[in-house]
């Protein structure tokens, strides 16, 4: 949403690899950044990091400015949904005990990346060399997929947009999608 947000506003918006490394080097004047791991950079130039505190001071401010107009923080992101589309995202984590494993899945998701999610076909973005990422992309949602920089994983970050803004058509694409990457990735 962050994309349309920008694009209608006529500012300026790049995508990075996810890490937060990467989103503070998206652009010299940046002045919002997060990443799907739920990072947020809301004061890049206060706060070089995904900043948890900087963060909720921000939202909670944003609340009460809104609840003193007779609004939430609930509403209003209905309100974006109605105007850009319901985006919903969620994650599909597989741990393993030998890291070895998570090459071999990554290794078997390029030789034969799915020729559609959700009935439609993608296209499929490798970042090799650079990157050790495959995003499979389509005009209402994507996969993005990668090892773990922590944790002995491999993670796929989802995400289906609505164009009318339905919470239950969100929930159910979001629920077929889910259950097609585990099964792809497994």
């Amino acid at each position: 949403m962050l994309k349309a947000l920008a694009a209608r506003h006529g500012v300026g918006y790049a995508e990075t690899l996810t890490g937060f490394k990467w989103i503070t080097r998206a652009a010299p004047d940046l002045v919002y950044g997060y990443e799907e791991a739920l990072g947020y950079a809301v004061a890049p130039s206060l706060v070089r990091d995904k900043d948890g505190i900087s963060a909720a001071l921000l939202v909670a401010e944003y609340a009460a400015l809104l609840r003193s107009g007779g609004s939430s923080l609930a509403q209003r992101l209905d309100e974006l949904a109605a105007e850009y589309g319901r985006y919903a995202t969620d994650q599909v984590s597989i741990r393993v005990d030998d890291v070895a494993a998570i090459g071999a899945m990554m290794a078997r998701l390029r030789a034969a990346p799915p020729a559609t999610l959700l009935g439609v076909p993608v296209a499929v973005t490798d970042r090799l060399p650079t990157a050790d990422v495959v995003t499979l992309s389509w005009p209402s949602g994507r996969v993005v997929v990668r090892p773990s920089g922590t944790e002995p994983k491999l993670k796929a970050y989802l995400e289906v947009v609505v164009a009318d803004g339905s919470r239950d058509e969100a929930t159910r694409r979001m629920t077929q999608l889910r259950a097609e990457v585990s099964a792809l990735l497994s």
